[in-house]
């Protein structure tokens, strides 16, 4: 019995559109260069209280991480590392459960909690500082 008709369905779709969202992120870190400060995302953080967060200089340090410049990422923001394999494993997991969902096993509820759960515990272990600048900060 299902509850929602059609739920895994647009489970694949947004799995999708996540997919793309990654995939655009990553463009954009390769399209604005951080020798140019080109980019057109403020940090509003910086912007009104004056004082780089946690997140301050992510753009540059994905943008540096693309062109392998590993030690200018670092400079730019520590966090960016994490944060970036956070993105790169995202996409390698989109396009794994795309595969597995294509060929229609058995139980595909498990490979969506699956799914849920690792991307989760991701999140949490890659986002951790920036959590916790969040909950200590306000």
């Amino acid at each position: 019995m299902k509850i929602f008709p059609g739920w895994q369905d647009a489970y694949h779709r947004i799995n999708m559109i996540f997919a793309g969202v990654i995939v655009m992120i990553f463009l954009y870190s390769g399209f604005f260069s951080p020798r140019e400060d080109n980019y057109p995302v403020k940090c509003v953080h910086k912007e009104i209280l004056g004082k780089p967060c946690p997140s301050c200089g992510l753009s540059h340090s994905f943008s540096e991480i693309i062109r392998g410049n590993f030690k200018k990422a670092r400079e730019w923001n520590l966090n960016g590392f994490p944060v970036f394999f956070f993105f790169l494993i995202q996409l390698f997991l989109r396009v794994l459960v795309s595969v597995v969902y294509a060929r229609k096993p058995v139980h595909v509820q498990w490979i969506i909690a699956i799914d849920i759960t690792v991307s989760l515990l991701l999140f949490l272990y890659c986002f951790r500082y920036l959590i916790l600048f969040l909950f200590t900060t306000f």
